[in-house]
This record gives C-alpha cells, sequence and structure tokens, in this order.
C-alpha cells in the first residue's frame, strides 16, 4: 500500500504550487526593490544582486541531499511545514532592514526552504504511486506544472503586490508560504519514514547510480542556465536604470509591473511546449529530445540578441522576431521532460527515493547557484548581452557531454516510468 491518497496528493501539489508562487513573487520583489534602491542612489549593483540569488541556491545545494535522506527516515509532513514556515520567515526578514548580512540570511534560509519541501514532497510523490505506473507519471507531471504555475503567477503576483504595498509585498509572500505550510502538514498524513539504517543505505544506493553520473554534466549546465535568467538579476536589469544603449536594458523602468505578465506569458509559451513534448518524447527519443532543445536554446539566444539590438526597428518587425522566439522556446522545452524521464530509473529505486530526490534537487541547485554568480558577473560587464553570451555557452557545454553519451545507455522502458514495481520501500 502508498503511504498517500489520492485527494491528498493533490492537495499537496497545490500546496507546492503556492509555495513556488511565493518563492518565484520574492525573487522577482527582491530584484525590484533592490533596483529601486539602487535609482535612489545606495550602492546597490547586479554583483550583488547575483551574490544574494546565490546564496539562496547555495544554501539549497548544501542541504538537498542531508533533507532528502531525512525524508527517508521520518515523516515527510512534518519536514515539508517546517520548510515552508521557514521560507515564511525568510521574506519577513527580507522586508525589515536594508542590512546586507540580514539580506543574505534571508535568502539562505529560503534555499533551506526549498530543500525541506522540494525532495521530501517528490519522495512522498513516488512512495504514494510505487504500485501504480500510469498514476505515477500523472501525479509528476503535475508537479512539473505546479512549478511552471509558480513561475507563471509568481512574476505576476510579484509585480503586483510590489505596486500595491512596496516593501508589505514580503508580508504577504510570508502569509502564502504559511497557507503552503499549513496545507503540506494536513496533506501527507499518512507519510511514514523508513528509519536511518534504511535512509543511509539508500543514499549509498542512490550515490552510486548510473544514469545520475551520465547524466549530471549536462544537468548541470542547462540548470545553470535556469539560475541565470530566473533569478533577481534579469528582473534587475530589466527595471534598473539604463546603462547601455540596448533595447532590452531598463526596458521596464518606468512600468516595473510589466516584468510579471513577461513572465507570465513566457511560461505559457514554455507550458505548451512541454505539453507537446509530451506525447512526443516516446517517439523521438531522449536523447534526440535533449539535443535538439539545446540548439533549440542556442537559437533563441541569437534571436533575442538581435532583439536587443532592434533599437531602430519598426514595431511590427520586433513582433515578428518575438513570435519566432516564443517557437523556439516551445522546441527548447523539451529537455526537462527527457532529462526527467532519463532519471525515472534513480526515482523508481526501492530504497532511498528520499535520497534520489534530495541528488535531484542537489544538481538543480549547483546549476542553479553557478548560474546566479554568472548572470551577476555577465550582467554588469554587458547587461542583456551578457547573459545572452553566457547561456550560448552554457548551452555548447551541454552539447558537448551530451555528445559523448551512448544512445545504448538509455533504457527506454526504464526511462519512460514503466519498469516493474515491487511495491513501497
Amino acid at each position: 500500500m502508498g503511504d498517500g491518497r489520492p485527494r491528498a496528493l493533490k492537495i499537496a501539489i497545490f500546496a507546492h504550487a503556492l509555495l513556488r508562487v511565493a518563492s518565484s513573487a520574492g525573487g522577482v520583489v527582491v530584484g525590484v526593490w533592490l533596483a529601486a534602491l539602487s535609482r535612489q542612489g545606495l550602492p546597490i549593483h547586479a554583483n550583488l544582486v547575483g551574490a544574494l540569488a546565490a546564496s539562496a541556491f547555495g544554501a539549497e545545494l548544501v542541504s538537498s541531499v542531508p533533507l532528502g535522506v531525512a525524508a527517508d527516515a521520518v515523516s515527510v509532513r512534518w519536514l515539508m511545514s517546517a520548510g515552508a514556515l521557514v521560507g515564511a520567515l525568510a521574506m519577513l526578514l527580507f522586508g525589515l532592514t536594508g542590512l546586507i548580512p540580514v539580506l543574505f540570511l534571508s535568502r539562505l534560509l529560503e534555499g533551506v526552504a526549498m530543500a525541506a519541501v522540494t525532495p521530501p514532497l517528490l519522495r512522498y510523490l513516488a512512495r504514494s504511486t510505487a504500485r501504480d505506473a500510469v498514476r505515477r507519471a500523472r501525479m509528476m507531471s503535475w508537479f512539473e506544472l505546479s512549478l511552471l504555475a509558480g513561475l507563471a503567477l509568481g512574476g505576476l503576483v510579484g509585480t503586483q503586490l510590489w505596486a500595491r504595498q512596496q516593501r508589505g509585498a514580503f508580508d504577504s509572500l510570508a502569509l502564502l508560504y504559511g497557507l503552503s505550510a499549513l496545507l503540506l502538514l494536513f496533506s501527507a498524513l499518512h507519510a511514514v519514514g523508513q528509519g536511518r539504517q534504511a535512509a543511509l543505505r539508500g543514499l549509498r544506493r542512490a550515490l552510486g547510480d548510473p544514469l545520475v553520473r551520465k547524466l549530471a554534466p549536462v544537468w548541470l549546465c542547462v540548470n545553470a542556465i535556469i539560475g541565470l535568467w530566473l533569478g533577481p538579476t534579469l528582473s534587475f536589469v530589466l527595471t534598473g536604470r539604463p546603462v547601455s544603449d540596448q533595447y532590452l536594458d531598463g526596458i521596464f523602468a518606468t512600468a516595473p509591473t510589466d516584468v510579471g505578465w513577461l513572465l507570465l506569458g513566457y511560461t505559457v509559451v514554455f507550458g505548451t511546449g512541454v505539453a507537446v513534448w509530451g506525447g512526443l518524447l516516446p517517439k523521438t527519443g531522449v536523447r534526440r529530445a535533449m539535443r535538439v532543445s539545446l540548439w533549440a536554446m542556442v537559437a533563441v539566444c541569437a534571436a533575442l540578441a538581435l532583439l536587443n539590438h532592434s533599437t531602430s526597428w519598426p514595431a511590427w518587425s520586433r513582433g515578428v522576431l518575438g513570435a519566432v522566439a516564443a517557437l523556439l522556446i516551445m522546441i527548447e522545452s523539451g529537455f526537462g521532460p527527457a532529462a526527467l524521464m532519463w532519471l525515472a530509473q534513480s526515482l523508481g529505486l526501492e530504497a532511498g527515493v528520499g535520497a534520489a530526490m534530495g541528488i535531484y534537487s542537489m544538481l538543480l541547485s549547483l546549476g542553479a547557484l553557478a548560474g546566479s554568480l554568472l548572470a551577476g558577473w555577465a550582467a554588469t560587464l554587458w547587461r542583456v548581452d551578457g547573459l545572452l553570451l553566457v547561456t550560448v555557452l552554457l548551452a555548447a557545454c551541454a552539447l558537448l557531454f551530451l555528445s559523448r553519451m551512448s544512445a545504448s545507455e538509455v533504457p527506454p522502458n526504464q526511462l519512460l516510468g514503466l519498469e516493474s514495481d515491487h511495491g513501497n520501500p
């Protein structure tokens, strides 16, 4: 028997969506607030913004595996709800003061909060659907959609809260974290731990999984790209005072709330691509899908580079270029689903599911940490052009690592999640 109920699983995923909305909105509010302080003459620059984002990813990186192992040992409901409450505390701290050490402490707490929720929740979903591959695939898909929903609504919520409440937006986001904590506490009433010894055995097995080792360098490069673009540095550049002749530099300086609509549009396009790839992946193959997605990522950068230097162009030509970029974004969205299919064998371990999820989150955080640091550096030197250049370099590295993988190393029956299941761990 699984340790979850269908309604409880849905509530947990909904709570995760709220958590991601709060986290995404927090990142936007942080970027917009720091940009406002910069316009007032305070010594706030893109490197500091990137370092703040990196500190959150660094804390998540360090915490993911230990908290994933803890999720195997104890009931995940306490870990998840406590993590959401820590996120609420982080939001409150950030809005209380402008002292740099406190700002860094807030971001560190937010990173720990995400690590306390993501691996335990993934472990809960996997264990609760261990005897039903179709249900497992559906729940994991909904988990991915909750991530997208957080990105789509988070940017919009963050900018609207900032427009109406200014620094009071941090208090509202803390309440959203609190609501998520309450839902998580009551959504996993039947979740149980396996004990410390089983958790440690599971960690050793997860660390030795060959599929994780093969995908790790590619996964890190792509997650660095995610950290590059989805941290507060982008909001800072788009809403800050323009310091170059680039079209996108400071484009929303007089209307920072438009960043939320931009992120919403991006997420709708990206989510549509994920839905399309869901039907194409079984026919395309995961390795080919990852390769096509990475090349599409390079093409997106080329299109955005043209847009970034289109100041003298007519509006209709920029609209056409934007439509081309949107189509390419739909194509590049296939990497995530393909990579998750690759990791399906690790996610289906009979023991140490939480540890495997912790490793998954650690790779996400490590890449996002590197991307955040690179974003601050690149944006300081070359603004939007710098972000595009680093993205192309990271995509090229990912393609190089991917080319070293043999197609025979990808077991389709395992990666589609169709392997036989012998029960819950």
